[in-house]
């Protein structure tokens, strides 16, 4: 369920996802307790959400009272750290926003190459700070959590904290991937020598420029005329020749050159046929004595704008004139960049030719920043370089500092030339099937009046008492809720209002509304559901950061079951190869059966767009033997596991839920939009339960299902516990 539409106020494009709205946001929260996280407390206007009937999910109404999940772990970059984006030019991390396209890659065939990617979020928080140097003098300044990609996989800049799994990190025997930029982030700069430079450059190699005497028509003597003229296809260099040119007190006119044909684009000019104007830009582009770099710098980007080529890797700057020629080398040279002079061709144009590859390119439009952005992309080049990018020092810099990270649809981008790993544990990057909530862990959007809205909708008259799920979007019991504590609210106003409902969470803080979901299950229908995925502690840190391991979860189940609810738990996903084994398998059961839960429902890992690049890069870095194997069950965009392996998979699950005397079902085995067990399901309002009246006010109860249910030892309320 999307949240624009449940906040108040009027959208804003710019605002993080589900803070569009942003008339409704009250206030945003950091606190120690939750080291980089952000809490946004919004205003809803909704707290009812309706799933479409279409929809897959065998329930109609939910309430999600978070937007994002405060359970896992942040990556984050310096806020200056320049990222590269699709056009070719360059950006900071802090001035990226969502709908931005950068840099991504992407393996197509033998080559993982460069690919546009669309930014889904951007975020700030604050890290302990450490610079990564690199043989070329690129800088990175990251927190510990953040990754790059080496040539053995993706490392992360820091060992794991103290009592953690080991995880891969960086050493000084590393070799990072991409191009680097040859030293610390600087960005584009226009100073006043390198505007000066620019035109210099851009005048001598494109301009014409003419001063000629002429006699007067009447016979009354001679004048002189002053012509100059500057025209270009490219309007980027057009528009930034005429403002640089503004800036020195040279007015020009703009106006058609040519015009384009099917064949040739269209050319505009500047004009100026004054003679103070003319004698300024002569003083402009006079040959300084002794350039300085920004001069340099300017000067490059304005020759390469004007004569400058870059195609199939191959970077040119032409030219016939010997002393542009000349200041193109020494200019070069003044930067540390190596090239060769071609022999002129037959019209006596030469080359001056870029060496050093895609590093040296990206450093020179890095440094210089031209104008026309055609000639500056790379999007479709493979990611291959031989660029000095081997990590020559680690430095922990000692202080905390405000740092950005993104995410991105290829779930990685270029930052300072190198290649970046954003956090994939958002909406749009899921990979457990019943885990939407960790879309945003940093970002935690926080309906503060959700109760106090969701008790007025219950109230309406239209209102007529469906199931309502509460966590299959965002987990209800996540961190967060510790903070909130929204949910006695909202059990409070469903059981008042004689509204059934189930939740489904990962969370141990479930066992603090026990007594409080015990007195409402004597009015109402309640459910409740465990997700537990993963019971190697190693493995489920890994794969579910900052979550509760399996035995505080079953421990929670323990609770529940001793409170008189029968438990159902979620063993999903099952992982191929990790834990499907009979022994992985028998050991979950065996565990949840010993904590009392009665029911289980199993499936096979789902591999959404965007989640599947994330776990099968993460399969490659922690077990790259099964990579093969998971191309195979999930070849190109196909998300579920073929239906050969479902059916091998019931055929190990199914005996063993009989040893272990457990009720279980296989996710697929409930049709679409069907109840599944655990789970709110449908209800047909002209069939709905009958309106009783109690102490605490409006209940409903179906006789039928009371009926059905096996009363717990020890309960009086048993019989209406499930």
């Amino acid at each position: 369920m999307r949240w624009q539409g449940q906040e108040l106020g009027v959208a804003d494009a710019a605002a993080l996802p589900g803070l569009e709205q942003l008339n409704g946001l009250v206030r945003s929260v950091t606190t120690p307790e939750f080291a980089g996280v952000t809490f946004h407390e919004v205003l809803a206007k909704s707290a009812l959400n309706h799933v479409p009937s279409a929809s897959a999910m065998p329930f109609d109404w939910t309430v999600n009272p978070y937007r994002g999940c405060s359970h896992a772990c942040v990556y984050c970059l310096h806020p200056d750290t320049q990222v590269l984006m699709a056009d070719g030019r360059s950006k900071r991390i802090a001035d990226v926003r969502p709908g931005d396209v950068v840099v991504g890659t992407r393996r197509e065939g033998a080559y993982r190459r460069y690919v546009p990617s669309k930014v889904s979020a951007q975020w700030g928080t604050r890290k302990r700070a450490y610079r990564v140097t690199l043989a070329d003098g690129t800088e990175l300044v990251a927190s510990g959590d953040h990754r790059f990609l080496t040539e053995r996989g993706w490392k992360f800049v820091q060992p794991a904290p103290a009592g953690s799994p080991q995880r891969p990190y960086l050493t000084t025997n590393n070799k990072l991937l991409g191009f680097g930029i040859g030293g610390p982030a600087r960005g584009a700069r226009e100073t006043a020598d390198y505007r000066q430079g620019y035109l210099c450059g851009m005048i001598r190699g494109d301009a014409m420029m003419l001063k000629r005497r002429y006699s007067r028509s009447d016979g009354s003597g001679s004048y002189t005329a002053h012509r100059f003229r500057l025209a270009l296809a490219d309007s980027e260099a057009l528009s930034r020749s005429r403002g640089f040119l503004d800036e020195a007190g040279v007015a020009t006119t703009l106006r058609p050159f040519t015009t384009g044909t099917s064949t040739r684009r269209a050319v505009n000019g500047i004009f100026t046929s004054k003679r103070a104007d003319y004698e300024a830009i002569t003083d402009i582009i006079t040959w300084p004595e002794a350039p300085s770099t920004e001069w340099s710098r300017g000067f490059l980007a304005g020759i390469f704008d004007a004569e400058g080529s870059c195609s199939r890797g191959i970077m040119r700057i032409a030219n016939s004139d010997a002393a542009i020629l000349s200041r193109i080398g020494s200019a070069l040279r003044s930067h540390g960049f190596a090239f060769v002079q071609e022999a002129p061709r037959s019209n006596g144009v030469s080359n001056i030719r870029l060496l050093g590859g895609l590093a040296a390119r990206r450093r020179f439009f890095e440094l210089t920043n031209p104008a026309i952005t055609r000639k500056l992309s790379l999007i479709g080049d493979a990611v291959k370089s031989d660029a000095p990018l081997r990590i020559v020092s680690i430095e922990d810099l000692g202080e905390t500092i405000d740092m950005v990270d993104i995410t991105t649809s290829t779930g990685d981008f270029i930052a300072n030339g190198v290649i970046s790993h954003n956090c994939f544990a958002r909406g749009t990057h899921e990979y457990l099937e019943l885990d939407a909530g960790r879309d945003f862990d940093t970002q935690v959007v926080v309906k503060i009046n959700v109760a106090e809205v969701l008790e007025k909708e219950l109230r309406r008259g239209s209102w007529h008492r469906e199931p309502v799920m509460l966590g299959t979007n965002t987990d209800p019991y996540q961190r967060a809720e510790g903070r909130y504590k929204l949910m006695p609210g909202i059990v409070s106003a469903l059981t008042e209002s004689g509204t059934p409902f189930s939740i489904l969470t990962k969370g141990t803080l479930l066992r603090r509304d026990l007594p409080l979901l015990t007195d409402a299950a004597k009015n109402v229908h309640v459910t409740l559901a465990m997700s537990i995925a993963v019971f190697d502690d190693e493995l489920q840190h890994l794969i579910e950061p900052g979550t509760p391991n399996a035995t505080a979860r079953l421990e929670t189940v323990r609770a529940a079951t001793e409170a008189g609810f029968r438990v159902t738990v979620f063993l999903m996903p099952i992982i191929p190869h990790l834990t499907d084994s009979i022994a992985a398998i028998d050991h979950a059961l065996t565990r949840i059966k010993e904590a009392g839960a009665v029911r289980v429902v199993y499936g096979a890992l789902h591999l959404r767009p965007g989640a599947k690049q994330w776990f099968l890069e993460w399969l490659a870095e922690r077990h790259p033997e099964l990579v093969s194997s998971y191309r195979g069950l999930y070849p190109g965009a196909t998300a579920n596991a073929p239906k050969a392996y479902r059916a091998w998979l019931a055929r190990r699950v199914r005996p063993l839920l009989r040893v272990h005397g457990l009720d279980g079902r296989a996710e697929e085995e409930h049709p679409r939009g069907t109840p599944v067990a655990g789970l709110a399901d449908r209800a047909d309002a002209r069939s709905a339960p009958p309106i009783i009246t109690t102490s605490r006010g409006r209940a409903a109860t179906s006789l039928r299902a009371a009926a059905a249910r096996p009363a717990a030892p020890g309960s009086e309320a048993s019989a209406r516990l499930f």
